[in-house]
């Protein structure tokens, strides 16, 4: 006999979908979390690791910003993202200004290469600095929630004792589990005295091999600003360790070096334009909306609808954040993404238009 009800809940797929703010937790003192839930119940499942991309209006001006979840979705009826309000941030300060209990936004995904479920081994090295924890923080969430057996080595950088996230939380899962252990790396004291008896400075080699030994044996997932990955890297790389091994996550706006490069291939394409003959020109129709227009090869989706005027959403343009993602309705592209894009996605026809250069003829549904 069965005394269980069906559940008509529904789950939570890459896509855009509406979510109402419902608590704002104040983290530290330029830190906040904001928790969202949808209207009508969805079970919010992800990878431990992933992340979202807001769809918001600031001034008057669309804007997309990519953030990871905070949460686990072993808490799977609301997601939370973490954000640190950075000075002369546009999209940060504003959430920490504007965004209320009860307001209304779109997000897009949940996506990312860069999570616990797809990487799973026995050992494991969480390493982090700054707001770079919240990932590594839904990874911890989900390992302690989930009783996985799983030995975690978690290494947190933080300015001062004042900018530790999540530290009351931080040293309640890492008191109850022995194979879960926490360090904890500050900088320095802050301006208010606060002793800080713990490890001071910045992660180094010697340092590392007293926190954790066997730091060559780990699965290692990193995260925090670029220079504190670089250094990482660095290390990691010095001792001979197989980097295959090693995942870290990079979002946000396209870095300095990846903009020059962008405007180096548009200079060589412009320099190179009259070298191609009108035949080698490829035909891009977007059939929604009854346009079509002709590009050379090695330019993108995204590219040709914006010669015809065509707003395709786009965050990152690297293949992260998956907002770019349309149908492909005949032909085929090289797609060269960064995990935005689920095997789900481009199974069903999907591509990211930011990422992916014509093969031949194409048909895009937008």
């Amino acid at each position: 006999m069965n005394f269980l009800n069906p559940v008509t809940t529904q789950t939570w797929t890459n896509g855009r979908h509406m979510v109402r703010c419902v608590k704002v937790i104040q983290e530290t003192w330029d830190v906040r979390t904001f928790c969202f839930m949808a209207e009508q119940p969805v079970l919010f499942f992800f990878k431990p690791g992933q992340f979202v991309t807001l769809e918001l209006e600031i001034d008057g001006e669309p804007i997309m910003r990519s953030y990871t979840i905070s949460s686990s979705p072993s808490v799977p009826y609301s997601f939370s993202i973490t954000v640190k309000r950075i000075p002369g941030g546009k999209v940060s300060n504003w959430l920490h200004d504007n965004l209320k209990i009860n307001d209304e936004l779109a997000v897009h995904g949940p996506v990312g290469n860069f999570n616990v479920i797809d990487h799973p081994a026995e050992k494991v090295l969480m390493l982090s600095g700054g707001v770079g924890i919240t990932p590594l923080m839904s990874m911890a969430r989900w390992f302690f929630d989930t009783n996985a057996m799983v030995d975690v080595e978690f290494v947190h950088s933080a300015r001062t004792p004042r900018d530790i996230i999540f530290h009351r939380e931080l040293e309640h899962i890492f008191s109850r589990i022995p194979e879960f252990k926490l360090h904890i790396v500050c900088e320095r004291s802050d301006e208010l005295g606060d002793a800080w008896s713990g490890f001071r400075g910045y992660l180094s080699q010697a340092m590392l091999e007293l926190i954790a030994p066997d730091f060559m044996d780990r699965e290692i997932f990193c995260c925090g600003p670029t220079s504190y990955m670089n250094a990482v890297k660095h290390l990691l790389l010095k001792n001979g360790f197989d980097m295959t091994r090693y995942h870290e996550e990079s979002f946000g706006a396209t870095p300095v070096d990846v903009q020059e490069e962008v405007l180096e291939h548009v200079e060589q394409a412009e320099a190179q334009a009259e070298e191609f003959d009108v035949a080698d020109m490829l035909s891009v129709e977007f059939s929604a909306s009854g346009k079509s227009v002709r590009i050379q090869p090695g330019e993108t989706v995204h590219s040709a609808a914006a010669k015809l005027g065509l707003h395709i959403p786009k965050a990152c343009g690297m293949g992260i954040c998956g907002t770019c993602r349309v149908p492909l309705a005949s032909g085929e592209v090289d797609m060269e993404h960064n995990g935005g894009i689920t095997d789900e996605d481009v199974a069903e026809g999907y591509i990211l238009s930011c990422c992916s250069t014509p093969k031949g003829n194409v048909v895009v549904d937008f």
